[in-house]
């Protein structure tokens, strides 16, 4: 396997000729390294090498990297789903929550912000992606598109959750190109409700190239960056 340096270097490059492809501009997609199962040792190889923007699944891994590497001013991303009893958790590290996916989370999430205990942390304000369901199985995560404007007007209406956009994964059976620009679709009428809503967090190890090509402003890399997962434990 290539060094992590190496696969760093050609995924950044892949990103920048997509940019261009785009005809978009250097400085639109920013890259979060998902870093689930992996070591910290591992991250603060990669803040090393350049990286700032990370994402974790998984809430219990994520608290115990963030203390651990709190001195490299990492901006730590959660992207997994996320239970309504761990949002307290969550605030203490989280830079943005890119999986709103249900209105109790919402009020959860608007209610440990108010909290005295998060505002003595430092966190009372946190960025939020609305997470979309781009599969027919009502069990897997996300909202349904033909609900985003409800969804998107109680985030709106929530205080302290500034709303930037929407995330997606592209259906396994899909065109990832196609499925992502029915996001880029939804993405129009979310900034017709919020107009600085106008982030997409789409793409990952696979189909980021394809995210790009229709306006990804955030992708989530794993594997094609850090390597397998090890096992979970």
């Amino acid at each position: 396997m290539e060094p992590l340096a190496d696969r760093l270097a050609l995924v950044r490059s892949s990103v920048a000729d997509a940019v261009r492809e785009a005809g978009r501009a250097d400085g639109d997609v920013t890259t979060i390294v998902v870093t689930k199962f992996h070591p910290a040792s591992l991250v603060r190889e990669l803040a090393a090498l350049g990286v700032v923007d990370v994402g974790e699944n998984r809430q219990q891994e994520a608290v115990e990297k963030a203390a651990e590497l709190a001195d490299l001013g990492l901006r730590w991303h959660f992207i997994g789903q996320l239970q309504s009893k761990k949002t307290r958790s969550v605030l203490r590290f989280a830079t943005a929550i890119h999986s709103l996916d249900r209105p109790s989370l919402v009020t959860a999430l608007g209610s440990a912000l108010q909290s005295p205990v998060d505002a003595a942390s430092g966190v009372t304000t946190i960025d939020a992606f609305i997470q979309l369901n781009l599969t027919d199985d009502p069990a897997r995560g996300g909202v349904n598109p033909a609900d985003l404007e409800t969804f998107a007007e109680s985030v709106l209406a929530t205080d302290r959750i500034r709303l930037r956009g929407l995330m997606a994964v592209a259906p396994i059976d899909a065109d990832p190109r196609r499925a992502f620009a029915g996001v880029r679709a939804l993405g129009e009428r979310l900034t017709a409700l919020a107009p600085g809503a106008t982030g997409l967090s789409m793409g990952m190890s696979g189909d980021y190239r394809e995210a790009v090509l229709e306006g990804a402003t955030h992708l989530r890399i794993g594997t094609a960056i850090t390597g397998n997962r090890p096992v979970a434990g």
